[in-house]
């Protein structure tokens, strides 16, 4: 229930005056119909005060400008001495004024909350906090970036944004002199000099430095995933990764290259590929020496780690990006296409090495026997194949060995069962591509090997080849 002492947190509130007219504000206690009334007066005399927005009263010392006189009073402590002379007997903090004590106070001590949200049933501690809540739900932003047309519910969100514009950072750290936008970004700074982390989990107890990260961390024990994707229904625990995700959809890639154009979806992703132009390697890594441009994707070839799982078939890869190829494995989808020929493929690194069908091009020559390739693996391959007989790839289950780690790859699938190509038509699964492949044409009738001796055609290699033994064995018989 609203009290009458609960209407002093308007800062902006002067009572009592005489001869100026007054707006009233009715805040109705209990919802009924017949419930008594407070009213605010907001006086727009001539002794302090100005109309709404107007800052007249300004700041000698920093410039700084107020609608009210007794706001620029309360400011003007900050420069003085007399700053934060009022203390807090519960938790030893400081404020510059009685009333910000007062507010502290009802706030974090009494667990005072009168003012109730209609619509979930938020409680708060100040009619303020409550009117800026309820903007979240009516989706209302009435503060308005000039520059960019960019929306705020808040005001004091639109004054941390507008300095994205001037490149403000009016917050420095004395340690380290970094400096910041905001203040609660210094205040999470300070916490890596200091190493204090006041937020206990009391689920596995792990500490936190911030209590939004502990928040966050909550939701891996109780598995909450409040945020949900409108176009797809897939939730997520934090609000960030969310908006990551709605780039799939929109296509959005607001973080351009200015060296070669690429854009990007997330600036870490622009962040690591600016490195590629710069030959920035920034992280050295502690187990092998190695300097590296992204330390995390590292360290997961020394861990084994592979946070990223195929929904369809369970494996595991330990970069995002090998897993949204993989899954083209599943959905078909070949978004590269060949301009002369048309064919698709799944990777802009099959379409590149297929143009060189066209062009002719062999690149790579090998110094042994002078055969050029197209591809450096193949050259690779080729060496270790007919020249040096280096089998790099070793099967831990047999000890069998391999000169292409493709090849181990199929290998193991003898091992683990495995058989990740599966048939649309009959829903036939196989261990290898080429083996789906083959198994289609029993469905479409595709006869692709044919005999040059008698014409007939066959769906495998393997039955060309048996078939053209009885063409050898009639020869012999003549």
């Amino acid at each position: 229930m609203a009290t009458t002492g609960s209407i002093e947190a308007l800062d902006d509130v002067v009572r009592g005056s005489s001869g100026g007219s007054a707006n009233t504000v009715s805040i109705r206690q209990g919802g009924s119909a017949g419930g008594t009334a407070n009213t605010v007066s907001t006086w727009q005399g001539e002794r302090g005060r100005q109309d709404k927005g107007v800052k007249v009263f300004g700041c000698e010392d920093c410039g700084k400008k107020f609608s009210s006189l007794s706001n620029l009073r309360r400011h003007k402590l900050t420069h003085t001495a007399e700053r934060r002379v009022f203390g807090c007997e519960e938790c030893d903090k400081k404020f510059s004024s009685l009333g910000n004590l007062t507010r502290h106070k009802k706030l974090n001590h009494t667990g005072l909350k009168p003012y109730m949200c209609g619509e979930c049933n938020k409680q708060f501690g100040e009619l303020a906090s409550l009117m800026k809540h309820m903007w979240t739900h009516t989706g209302e932003k009435p503060y308005m970036c000039e520059e960019c047309g960019k929306q705020f519910s808040q005001l004091s969100n639109l004054t941390g944004h507008m300095r994205t514009h001037t490149g403000e950072k009016p917050y420095m750290c004395e340690e380290c002199g970094s400096q910041f936008a905001e203040p609660g970004n210094l205040k999470r700074h300070m916490q890596r000099h200091t190493g204090e982390k006041p937020h206990r989990c009391e689920e596995c107890g792990r500490q936190f430095s911030h209590m939004g990260t502990l928040k966050s961390h909550m939701r891996t024990h109780t598995g909450e995933k409040p945020y949900r994707c409108e176009e797809c229904g897939r939730q997520f625990r934090e609000l960030s990764s969310l908006k990551q995700h709605m780039t799939m959809h929109t296509g959005e890639k607001p973080y351009r290259c200015e060296e070669c154009g690429r854009q990007f979806s997330r600036l870490g992703y622009l962040k690591a590929h600016k490195r590629t132009h710069t030959g920035e390697k920034p992280y050295k890594c502690e187990e092998c020496g190695r300097h590296v441009r992204d330390l995390t994707k590292h360290m997961r070839t020394h861990t084994g780690e592979k946070p990223y799982k195929c929904g369809e078939c369970s494996k595991q890869f330990s970069e995002v990006s090998s897993l949204k190829m993989h899954m083209r494995m599943h959905t078909g989808e070949k978004p590269y296409r060949c301009e002369e020929c048309s064919k698709q493929f799944s990777r802009l690194g099959h379409l590149k090495h297929h143009m060189l069908t066209h062009t002719g091009e062999k690149p790579f020559r090998c110094e042994e026997c002078g055969k050029q390739f197209s591809r450096l693996e193949n050259l690779k391959e080729h060496m270790r194949g007919a020249h040096t007989g280096e089998k790099p790839y070793r099967c831990e289950e047999c000890d069998k060995r391999f000169n292409r780690l493709g090849s181990l790859n199929r290998h193991m699938r003898i091992h683990t069962g495995e058989k990740p190509y599966k048939c649309e038509e009959c829903s036939k699964q196989f261990s290898v591509l080429a083996g789906l492949k083959i198994h289609i044409r029993t469905h479409t009738g595709e006869k692709p090997h044919r005999c040059e001796e008698c014409g007939r055609q066959f769906a495998q290699p393997g039955n060309l080849r048996k078939h053209k033994r009885t063409h050898r064995g009639e020869t012999q018989k003549k």
